[in-house]
Order: C-alpha cells, then sequence, then structure tokens
C-alpha cells in the first residue's frame, strides 16, 4: 500500500501540475501484468471509489476532486490494456 499511496501522490501531483515528471513506465505497460492476473474494470472502479471518497473525507473542494475523477476516468483505457 505504500508504493500504491506514492504512486498516487505523483500521479495527483501531476494532475494539478506541481512539477512533477514521471520517469516510471507507461500506465499500460506499467499494468499489463495485473491485466494478465485478472485487472479488470471491478478493480479500476474501486480505486477510483477508495480515491474520491478519501478526498471527500479530506474536504477537497468538489470542484478539485472532480478534476481528479477526470483524470483518472481518462486513465481507464490504458490501465486496463484496452
Amino acid at each position: 500500500m505504500r508504493r500504491q499511496r506514492g504512486k498516487q501522490k505523483i500521479f495527483l501531483a501531476a494532475v494539478f501540475g506541481r512539477g512533477v515528471t514521471y520517469t516510471g513506465q507507461d500506465l499500460r505497460q506499467a499494468h499489463t501484468r495485473l491485466v494478465d492476473r485478472g485487472l479488470n474494470e471491478a478493480h479500476f472502479a474501486a480505486v477510483a471509489d477508495h480515491l474520491q471518497a478519501t478526498l471527500i473525507e479530506l474536504q477537497v473542494p468538489a470542484d478539485l476532486i472532480a478534476e481528479v475523477m477526470t483524470a483518472v476516468a481518462a486513465t481507464r483505457n490504458d490501465v486496463l490494456n484496452r
């Protein structure tokens, strides 16, 4: 979970233009092994839902939450290798 939280922090920093340059694998390449092991839409939705719930719990303004969730939705096809 620590690694996942770190990845989400980098993602959020990039979404909000915090000067973070990601130098790892692209999303499609990074998730191929997981898709091969069964990663699917339900898993993607669960992670997105948890992220949204956390942002709400932290009282992040609704417009910023919408921006994050739009960015997350834009990654769906790459994460799920579609």
